[in-house]
């Protein structure tokens, strides 16, 4: 009896040591190997006609050069810790007729002036914490972000939630987002009071001399807030239909209030005779907007897989908001594989709009009205823009610089037409690399 109660306890420690060991043996895969190095940057150029800063007419000429770096760390099997850093420098000849009056040369809304407005740099950093479940059905993320230029600053949370059903085939997410802004208030220059400028030199109407109507004498009440407001609920599903066929749908709800306007938009009335200093036409107001917006979007995406060299890549996008903008999208890429590490990426996207309730060309307001803008970002167009990009995928990684292999690098170029009289450029490379 004792024998037997002897083999009995050690079979009974053999079977636990068994299944310890074969628990410790099994192998769950990572989220993300080793971490992850992103390069990225951009350089964007685009003119027109239609300045906002001068009331809808004027250069808006801009450039902008900007430069990411994206950190992506795995802390275990199931967590990932992103770190999202950049850096944007711009010089605009649009915003620098904030203050026209710089004594440079005649003021005029097709000529630049050297104001502080004409250039800026904006700065931001964001971090993403994400975890997935043991069975790689379940991912939620959270995140906080901040960014800062010359005269706003932004504070933002968020997070994500998505959920995979039958075999990863289908998958549903929801995300939510909010961010508090505030602006530092910067009025056209021949608003401002005199030693109340963002210059230097302070702009003073005293020391011009103003022809057309002579009696210059706005009503101009400033902008009761500083602060702005949004937030966004995200809706998303997917399914993949076939072994070449994946589609997607989402809703995405916005609502903002505070400060909409931009405070240094001029705008002009039709019934309010025109006041002049040199070839520069004096505000006789400001943008000025309703203090809530809520947004409504509603897209689906349709991929379809032709064969291991083609695929086709679709997109749609219905948009609403109570400022009375209805917009369509509509978008197509086709990614094509040129052997086993090269793909070129052809594009097209079509956007279409109507006009804000709120929006008159330029000299076309009455001061009678609540609201106005001039803005031609809130006016009827429609735009094309053609794409092509190239992409370099090295999977093995076998260049290698000490322990960092390269794993893509990515180049691609947009041009941007409105037809109203706006065009723009951008040309976007990236490089991405994992580290041993």
């Amino acid at each position: 009896m004792k024998y037997q109660t002897i083999c009995i306890c050690i079979c009974i420690l053999f079977s636990v040591h068994c299944v310890a060991q074969t628990q410790d043996s099994q192998y769950k895969k990572r989220v993300l190997e080793t971490a992850e190095i992103d390069f990225l940057s951009s350089y964007y150029t685009q003119d027109g006609d239609n300045a906002a800063v001068s009331g809808g007419i004027g250069t808006e000429e801009l450039t902008d050069a900007t430069a990411t770096v994206v950190i992506s760390i795995p802390l275990n099997a199931d967590d990932v810790l992103t770190i999202d850093a950049g850096i944007s420098a711009y010089t605009s000849a649009s915003s620098s007729n904030v203050d026209p009056f710089d004594g440079s040369g005649v003021a005029n809304a097709f000529v630049a002036s050297s104001g502080a407005s004409g250039a800026d740099v904006w700065s931001n950093i964001t971090g993403v914490y994400s975890h997935s479940s043991d069975d790689r059905n379940t991912l939620w993320s959270g995140k906080v972000s901040i960014s800062a230029e010359y005269d706003y600053f932004s504070f933002g949370v968020g997070g994500s939630f998505t959920k995979l059903f039958n075999e990863k085939n289908t998958e549903l997410s929801i995300s939510a987002n909010a961010y508090l802004d505030s602006w530092s208030i910067i009025s056209p220059a021949e608003l401002r009071a005199p030693g109340s400028g963002d210059d230097d030199d302070d702009f003073d109407i005293n020391n011009f001399t103003i022809t057309g109507n002579t009696n210059y004498a706005p009503n101009f009440v400033a902008l009761p807030t500083d602060k702005r407001n949004s937030y966004s609920l995200g809706f998303g599903f997917s399914q993949i239909l076939s072994k070449k066929l994946q589609g997607s749908l989402a809703l995405d709800f916005v609502s903002q209030n505070g400060l909409l306007s931009t405070p240094f938009q001029r705008v002009y009335f039709s019934d309010i005779e025109d006041s002049f200093i040199e070839d520069f036409h004096l505000a006789e107001d400001i943008e000025r907007l309703p203090d809530t917006r809520f947004k409504v979007a509603v897209g689906g995406r349709l991929n379809y897989y032709i064969n291991e060299v083609v695929t086709v890549r679709s997109f749609y996008r219905y948009y609403f908001d109570d400022w009375g903008i209805t917009s369509h999208t509509a978008s197509i890429e086709i990614p094509i594989k040129l052997g086993d590490k090269f793909t070129i990426y052809p594009s097209y996207r079509y956007y279409q709009q109507t006009a804000a309730d709120y929006f008159q060309p330029y000299n076309q307001h009455l001061s009678t009205a609540q609201f106005y803008t001039s803005d031609f970002d809130l006016s009827t167009y429609s735009s094309n823009q053609f794409g092509f990009g190239i992409s370099y995928t090295d999977i093995l990684t076998k260049l290698k610089l000490w322990k960092i292999g390269l794993k893509s690098i990515d180049l691609k170029v947009y041009q941007y037409d409105r037809d109203t009289s706006f065009s723009s450029t951008i040309i976007t490379t990236g490089f991405k690399f994992n580290l041993d």
